[in-house]
């Protein structure tokens, strides 16, 4: 079969299964709104979860900072890799606000989220190594593991035992073992036990691996994520954060020990080959982890919020207590039904299918923002 009539025929398969994605152009509101096909839509979809993203009050603010439209600080590309001329001064001034936010432990800033997790773990392990990762961890963990030298597991979802199972019987085969996880899952909206991780890591002497990219922002002193609530970020080996959710912004960047970070500087090839972010989104980073550090109250907000929803969602739903909140349905042709009929009313949420969840795993995924109404879960009240 010719290319053109093999990707016709896989579309046509993907469409009869309910599962063919298409793109949409979809304009975001300050007001937890947004536009898309010529109508006003409560938006339930988006990762923008303290409402930064939109909100254009704080946008000026940050740009009245600069009187030079042509300011350095507002250049629109570095045009290198940070080992050559990228790594301008917005990259200090924003690791060095890390690392105070994190008790001075190093920081390093990538350009996405993707980037760490398919960068760090082919970095730091070799063939001698075993990686053991949560069975809902991201695609891009996935794709980390799959890159690396490392042997890797992965074991039931939340099932501790299960992991303690597999250290027991095969530490000591292994010169080193990486335990990866996230804190808060992207899909089911429920939380690792980070504490019994941490006590794992250190009785079978393994490294911890969290991605906090969910709860960063969104929950912790000053928005630095559900290790720090817990007191035991210091505990974490790789902490790793995003600023393309909760913080509005672009990027993302790792909390770890001065070692590693050297480490990855010379190690981690998608640094190395990457051209650096522009110092404009660097500096409005920067000028979003201190906006966000005074969202006490909207974090609050979400938690209620998510609190409500799973109250009206019931059976249909998974216990939790974050800003992510499913809606199981099963079939992928009745989740893109539901989907419509939210749509219908005046709702934007989408159906997520397979490979994204399991088979017969499809749902919507309500996705809060700060910026929401709080009535807005009134209304979705009226329409379960």
């Amino acid at each position: 079969m010719k290319l053109c009539e093999a990707l016709i025929a896989d579309t046509a398969e993907l469409e009869a299964a309910g599962r063919l994605r298409v793109l949409r152009e979809i304009v975001p509101d300050s007001s937890g709104f947004c536009r898309y096909d010529n109508r006003r839509y409560l938006n339930f979809s988006s990762n923008d979860y303290m409402g930064i993203a939109a909100d254009f009050k704080l946008r000026q603010e940050f740009y009245a900072q600069y009187s030079d439209i042509g300011a350095a600080e507002l250049a629109l590309s570095s045009a290198s890799s940070r080992l050559l001329t990228g790594n301008t001064p917005a990259y200090t001034r924003l690791e060095k606000k890390l690392s105070v936010l994190y008790n001075s432990r190093a920081a390093l800033v990538f350009n996405s989220g993707y980037h760490a997790n398919i960068g760090i773990l082919p970095a730091l392990s070799n063939s001698k190594d075993l990686i053991l990762s949560d069975k809902l961890n991201h695609a891009s963990i996935i794709d980390g593991m799959r890159l690396a030298d490392a042997e890797f597991k992965r074991f039931r979802h939340l099932d501790y035992e299960q992991l303690e199972k597999i250290l027991a019987e095969n530490r000591a085969k292994y010169s080193r073992v990486f335990i990866v996880t996230e804190s808060i899952f992207s899909m089911d909206g429920d939380a690792a036990d980070l504490c019994k991780l941490v006590e794992l890591k250190q009785k079978y002497d393994c490294v911890l691996y969290v991605d906090e990219a969910h709860s960063v922002g969104v929950r912790g002193p000053s928005g630095t994520g559900i290790a720090a609530e817990l007191g035991i970020a210091d505990q974490i080996d790789v902490l790793i954060g995003t600023f393309g959710k909760a913080f509005g912004s672009t990027g993302a960047y790792a909390i770890t020990s001065p070692e590693l970070r050297i480490y990855l500087i010379n190690h981690m090839r998608p640094f190395i080959f990457t051209t650096g972010l522009p110092p404009v989104v660097l500096n409005w980073s920067c000028f979003v982890l201190d906006s966000c550090a005074k969202m006490d109250s909207e974090r609050a907000k979400l938690r209620r919020m998510g609190i409500a929803l799973r109250e009206i969602f019931g059976a249909s739903t998974l216990p939790g207590d974050s800003q992510i909140v499913p809606f199981l349905i099963g079939d992928d042709r009745d989740a893109v039904a539901k989907a419509k009929y939210f749509l219908d009313n005046g709702i934007l949420v989408f159906a997520i299918r397979p490979p994204t969840v399991p088979p017969n795993g499809a749902r919507l995924r309500f996705s809060l923002s700060a910026a929401l109404p709080e009535s807005a879960i009134t209304e979705l009240r009226r329409l379960i």
